[in-house]
């Protein structure tokens, strides 16, 4: 597999992650969240980065996250089935966290289902700790857990 492409959202990506977002992410709730109308407000926002990685073009995963004054939270994070696994999911965390430290941003949250198991193993290996269970956060049908990250990082003392 030749490495992802990774690159800002452009509105004509809008349809392809509300697409993958349906599929990956809200399979089984009610309704749809996060359709085009929605993902295309998120790129258009300033206070929000939609980034996608993408493999010979083809759209193999994307997040979405928005900036506030101290903490980000990640919203969405997808990675087509047949790419798990390949680094793309941790890239895409890379590159967000690089820019909310650049933003001066201290912490990083994000909630996911609790039932999944596999999402808790990827952001737990990535330094996120569980902080909250939210009863009916998805749809009113599921429980959310809310994991958080300090994201700053220590600077040795280079004065002697």
């Amino acid at each position: 597999m030749s490495g992802p492409t990774l690159r800002l959202a452009s509105f004509a990506d809008a349809q392809s992650i509300a697409l993958m977002s349906r599929e990956l992410i809200e399979t089984g709730l009610s309704g749809w969240s996060w359709d085009p109308r929605r993902v295309a407000r998120a790129i258009q926002a300033k206070d929000t980065a939609v980034v996608i990685a993408a493999v010979r073009n083809h759209l193999t995963g994307f997040a979405i996250m928005n900036f506030g004054d101290e903490q980000a939270h990640l919203s969405l994070l997808a990675v087509t089935p047949s790419y798990q696994r390949c680094g793309i999911g941790r890239q895409l965390m890379t590159w967000l966290e690089e820019s909310a430290l650049i933003a001066g941003i201290a912490t990083f949250n994000l909630e996911l289902r609790a039932t999944n198991f596999g999402a808790r193993d990827f952001y737990r290996a990535l330094g996120f700790s569980e902080a909250a269970y939210i009863p009916g956060y998805y749809s009113g049908v599921e429980t959310a857990l809310r994991m958080s990250r300090d994201i700053r990082r220590q600077i040795p003392d280079r004065i002697s």
